[in-house]
């Protein structure tokens, strides 16, 4: 019998978290409560408790679970370019700098998806830290599709490239309808692409 209540409590949890990562992102961290989460996880607000110490506890793994989402995506990209650096790059962009990835917070980056409500969070809570981490792995990440050997100049060329899709996909969600959002996302694209042997 407690295998069978550990095992749900493990399904529940799995649950909570598969939800809250998603409503995170799509709705902001503090646009949605405890009981909207548990809801859509199809759980009573009450189990909350058993879970996680508080809603802060689980915007830190909620963060955490939408990075190694973000992650696995960007890393099963790179491996279909087969080491071209600029097929690793464009793997990358095309599909972040998109009308669909734009309309679908809940599915896609937690850099864009989050950066604005963590930089609003203080210093102490938990989330900055998960943000922080899962952040510099898509900065590891890009750094790969840089050519060359320079460590400083992959560092500094990934962040870079990383400011301008994260600020790009924020800025084309925050003017969606209006034409400079597709605008916004074609620019970078076409930067990003075109300049790609750096």
């Amino acid at each position: 019998m407690a295998r069978a209540s550990r095992e749900q409590a493990d399904k529940n949890r799995e649950a909570i978290e598969q939800t809250s990562s998603r409503l995170f992102r799509e709705r902001g961290l503090n646009g949605v409560s405890v009981a909207e989460l548990m809801a859509g996880a199809g759980l009573t607000h009450g189990g909350f408790y058993g879970h996680f110490a508080s809603k802060d506890a689980l915007a830190a793994q909620a963060c955490k679970r939408a990075f190694e989402e973000s992650t696995g995506r960007w890393e099963r990209r790179l491996a279909r370019a087969g080491g071209d650096r600029h097929a690793m790059l464009a793997n990358l962009v095309e599909p972040y700098l998109t009308p669909a990835h734009c309309a679908n917070p809940g599915a896609g980056c937690a850099a864009a998806a989050l950066a604005g409500d963590v930089a609003r969070e203080p210093a102490d809570k938990p989330v900055r830290q998960a943000f922080l981490d899962g952040f510099k792995v898509l900065v590891d990440d890009m750094a790969t599709t840089v050519a060359s050997d320079d460590p400083q100049v992959r560092e500094e060329e990934a962040l870079v490239r990383m400011a301008m899709l994260v600020g790009a996909l924020t800025l084309a969600r925050a003017t969606e309808g209006d034409p400079v959002s597709d605008a916004m996302l074609d620019a970078v694209r076409n930067r990003l692409l075109g300049s790609s042997s750096a």
